[in-house]
């Protein structure tokens, strides 16, 4: 991948460009060069901060630049990010804290700011758009860019534009960036993981299909560890198999997923770098028959509306770090009430006890007509990896969720029905329940 000795090259740090075989700039002696038969003709890329939150903390704090950093939960938590010298020691994103503290002791452990953390993510937003107006944000730490067209504006490829951003990151806002180009958003993305931290990686249309044919399936983006299983049990678990494949024959074992694997797999991705039309929010709302003031029957259908919500996030691919619900008197005046996440969710179980104490404050004998609930401030996420930064115990009603989702996936939507056990030493737990077909009483 991108190191043929004809290639074109550059110093990333000086921006000289490079020879045949140089392995060090001759310029200034840095050995980050960026070198690729491609490199000045690709224009679609993926940015993606290295450890965010992490290198946020050392920015702020010098003492701790060679220490291992980890920002989760003190106790019970996971870990939502962590240093490069922690990972080292094995600590991983979403793993629990305690096994955290035990591979890496000596790490400090931080609580998220998520303020702060959103504060700098805008600072890297601006400077992207300083280069492109086409800026796709995917979350608070990585977004895509389209810079065809830029070539003119600046002077240089998009190559050596993404090279001038990334140093211009550095030294004005104090942390590090990875960059991938590529000729579409799916290897632009698999780009920029190549060569974390401070990478700079490319993936060209020539070597593509050979490229991917190397890497396991779930690489692909959204073939999660469900999906992974799957696919091991029909006996497929490389790119390279998928590639064999027949559109029509994966579309008949996997639905409209076997066309989504058939093009990624082979490169194919058609989507482009969007700053339109982006979805704002996810909710759902009923108007009632009649009027409702009972706290326990408007607890309910909060529930199913949270469920809908959260069907509707999971096909999305979309998680919230806000939830907001709706109420409307028998009047038709609007009450909306909002809490937030530190850590976004498309999980209904989290959805439905970020309302309920929000309802809960409003159902005191007031008569409702309508009942809504969303999530909004959204960003893309994998919904095998939804349950990452709970505690245990969240996250065993997460992967219990995931379950059911699995279920209805297979068997249909109505396969599981859930409802609420109203029990008050369970705390009013949600449950899932199975659906039975209609039959002769036992």
């Amino acid at each position: 991948m991108g190191q043929d000795q004809g290639a074109a090259a550059f110093c990333r740090d000086c921006f000289k460009p490079a020879g045949d075989g140089d392995r060090r700039c001759a310029s200034c002696r840095s050995p980050r060069l960026a070198r690729h038969p491609e490199l000045h003709a690709l224009t679609t890329a993926h940015l993606d901060c290295d450890a965010f939150y992490a290198a946020i903390e050392k920015r702020d704090n010098p003492s701790l630049l060679d220490k291992p950093v980890i920002v989760g939960g003190q106790h019970r938590g996971v870990v939502s990010t962590a240093c490069y010298i922690a990972r080292i020691h094995g600590v991983r994103s979403a793993m629990p804290m305690f096994t955290a503290r035990k591979l890496c002791p000596e790490a400090v452990v931080i609580s998220p700011d998520m303020a702060k953390y959103a504060a700098v993510g805008q600072q890297v937003r601006a400077l992207m758009l300083d280069l492109t107006p086409l800026v796709q944000p995917l979350s608070i730490d990585e977004a895509f860019l389209d810079l065809k067209g830029t070539e003119r504006l600046h002077g240089r490829s998009a190559a050596h534009s993404l090279a001038h951003l990334a140093l211009r990151i550095e030294k004005e806002i104090g942390i590090t960036v990875s960059i991938g180009l590529s000729h579409n958003k799916f290897l632009a993305k698999m780009a920029s993981d190549l060569d974390k931290p401070r990478g700079f990686s490319v993936i060209g249309k020539a070597e593509t299909l050979a490229f991917l044919a190397a890497r396991p399936v779930g690489a692909i983006w959204g073939v999660g560890k469900a999906m992974q299983a799957q696919l091991a049990k029909d006996g497929i678990t490389m790119i390279a198999q998928l590639q064999t494949r027949e559109k029509s024959d994966l579309m008949r074992r996997y639905g409209t997923l076997g066309a989504r694997l058939y093009h990624l797999s082979r490169g194919e991705d058609t989507r482009s770098v969007s700053t339109e039309d982006e979805t704002k929010s996810i909710s759902a709302e009923t108007t009632f028959d009649e009027d409702i003031s009972d706290y326990r029957a408007l607890e309910r259908i909060l529930w199913r509306m949270s469920d809908r919500v959260s069907r509707r996030a999971k096909k999305d691919r979309l998680a919230g770090h806000t939830i907001t619900l709706k109420l409307k008197t028998a009047d038709f005046r609007i009450r909306t009430r909002n809490a937030s996440f530190q850590d976004p969710t498309l999980l209904a179980d989290r959805i439905f006890t970020a309302a309920q104490p929000l309802l809960k404050r409003e159902a005191t004998g007031t008569a409702y007509r309508l009942l809504g609930v969303g999530i909004s401030h959204l960003v893309e996420i994998d919904p095998d990896q939804a349950e990452a930064t709970l505690d245990q115990r969240a996250a065993t009603r997460a992967k219990a969720e995931q379950a059911i989702d699995r279920l209805r996936e297979k068997f249909g939507k109505d396969a599981i029905d859930r409802g609420l056990v109203f029990d008050a030493e369970l705390n009013e737990t949600p449950k899932a329940s199975p659906r039975r077909k209609p039959g002769p009483i036992q």
